[in-house]
């Protein structure tokens, strides 16, 4: 399993801007990441100054969101819904774009979801619970949790 420590995953996401920025070649997973970063325009300016930023903890108590968390999460959504996985994601994902009318926002909705299953399964040191990814997405879809 693919693990990479927090320095490797930010340099993973300064190394593929630097890239589209060069106009190189990038791999499938750049091209999803450069999509992510593309539609976040507020997080240019770091992208250019990765020594600055490697190493930059942000707080969630300052009210600070985490730049390459949140990118993170928009690449596991989109590899979730490429292999609907877990089954049935795809399903939630456009039930929640017709809802936003706009993809970017549909995902937002999910992150909140995806967050709440992985501070779950830490929290409890667990496995990360698809139960209470589907039970969060159900509730902002305005669904029982028995549909």
């Amino acid at each position: 399993m693919f693990n990479p420590s927090r320095e490797q995953a930010r340099r993973f996401y300064f190394d593929t801007w630097a890239k589209h920025r060069a106009s190189q070649t990038l791999t499938d997973l750049e091209k999803i990441a450069l999509t992510v970063m593309l539609l976040h325009p507020e997080y240019h300016s770091l992208l250019d100054k990765p020594d600055h930023y490697v190493d930059k903890d942000y707080s969630l108590e300052a009210g600070q969101t985490n730049p390459f968390l949140h990118m993170s999460m928009h690449v596991a959504i989109h590899e979730q819904l490429t292999i609907n996985q877990p089954q049935g994601v795809r399903e939630h994902y456009k039930g929640l774009c017709e809802q936003t009318q706009n993809q970017h926002a549909a995902e937002h909705e999910m992150m909140d979801c995806l967050g709440e299953m992985i501070w779950h399964a830490q929290r409890h040191q667990t496995n990360p619970d698809p139960d209470i990814y589907f039970a969060c997405l159900q509730k902002k879809r305005g669904l029982s949790t028995t549909e």
